[in-house]
């Protein structure tokens, strides 16, 4: 695979063996096609897709990477499964995603999120060539006091439900990990890294916003949206994922120990609306055929934050990082690669590529206002990908 734009990340993936855990997933399968593009040679551990559509069939990478399936929380199976594989670079993302799901499943969830972080830092550590390992975890991770201000890298560790508090116990068993077995200055580094709620083409989790009114949009029927007022900071999938790459790449650089610990990738305080905002942003995206919405009040549910902004500061200070899309065109974006979905599907990997490339280049353009220049980027993400 030729090497794509690499803007910030100094050519530091290129010809690298990378293992990226979760590859079947969302957020995983977006990454896996950027490492490609950076010219990484990527393996990819996870369980089997779920039934129906996923980005990781739309954009065909199970042909397109060394691809291993295996359930984390078994080590045996993770074990057999990583046979011959000596990455040089671990991302992390293999989890259970869903708050929702957590409540149905509590113990499965922290056997997933905690134990399996634990199995796959094993086996990392049985890895000779092993430099760098990024533990992805959540913005969930914090006791959250639903105050107005973002939580900050040094803010308590909680979790009201067990998704979230499974993913404090994930950094907690990271941080251990990092203490115990990455702790030499010239030995692997790890770190971990907190993201906002993510967005983007190629989501179908159960009971989440976008994917719900891909869904909704697809079989021409309404949604029932659960609690729009609550705030959550919105971001798309790409943003977090260039702190992830950012991260990892200071980790394989000169002083690499300065860079390992907990790291915030959340969106800019425009990016912190409620449900209702991100809804209306999408539906105007989206044009002709947008999903259809009904803010009747809904049945009580299990406890969700109603409020969760989180502080990025440190990573756009001593990394470098800072998110590159407005709300608007993070939106049009979404519109874009679903609405190509629902047209029959072809090519998704090529516009998936090229929404990947767009945003290499407003990274390397070094926008210092993304909300001031949305407007006029905006209409990019409507034309048709180039094939």
């Amino acid at each position: 695979m030729a090497e794509g734009p690499d803007p910030g990340f100094g050519g530091v993936f290129a010809g690298r063996r990378v293992l990226v855990t979760g590859h079947t997933g969302f957020k995983g399968g977006w990454l896996c096609l950027w490492l490609q593009q950076l010219g990484a040679r990527v393996t990819g551990l996870a369980l089997a897709p779920e039934p129906g559509p996923s980005f990781f069939a739309a954009c065909g990478l199970e042909q397109a990477l060394d691809s291993r399936i295996a359930d984390i929380r078994d080590p045996g199976a993770l074990a057999a499964a990583l046979a011959g594989a000596d990455a040089e670079v671990l991302f992390h993302l293999a989890a259970q995603p869903l708050v929702r799901r957590s409540y149905q499943a509590p113990a499965a969830t922290f056997e997933t999120n905690a134990g399996g972080t634990a199995h796959v830092l094993d086996a990392a550590l049985r890895m000779p060539s092993l430099q760098a390992a990024v533990v992805v975890s959540s913005d969930k991770c914090y006791e959250n006091r639903e105050w107005d201000w973002g939580y900050r890298e040094s803010d308590p560790l909680g979790g009201h439900d067990p998704y979230s508090a499974s993913k404090a116990c994930t950094e907690l068993v990271a941080g251990a990990y990092r203490n115990a077995f990455f702790a030499a200055p010239d030995g692997p580094q790890l770190a971990t890294a907190r993201a906002g709620n993510v967005f983007g083409g190629g989501d179908w989790g159960a009971e989440r916003l976008v994917p719900d009114l891909a869904r909704a949009a697809a079989a021409d029927q309404p949604l029932q949206i659960r609690r729009p007022q609550a705030v959550r900071p919105w971001q798309h999938v790409l943003e977090p994922l260039s702190g992830y790459l950012a991260l990892a790449a200071r980790l394989l650089g000169p002083g690499g120990a300065e860079f390992a610990g907990a790291w915030n990738f959340g969106p800019p305080l425009a990016g912190t609306v409620t449900v209702r905002e991100l809804t209306a942003l999408l539906s105007a995206a989206w044009g002709p055929g947008a999903p259809q919405v009904d803010f009747s009040p809904a049945e009580d549910g299990p406890h969700e934050a109603g409020l969760l902004r989180l502080d990025s500061t440190r990573a756009r200070l001593r990394l470098g990082w800072q998110p590159q899309l407005a709300l608007p065109e993070a939106a049009a974006m979404t519109a874009q690669w679903y609405r190509a979905f629902q047209d029959g599907g072809t090519g998704m990997a090529a516009l998936s590529r090229a929404q990947i490339s767009r945003y290499g280049s407003l990274m390397a353009a070094g926008a210092d206002s993304p909300e001031g220049a949305a407007a006029d980027r905006t209409e990019t993400w409507r034309q048709p990908a180039a094939q």
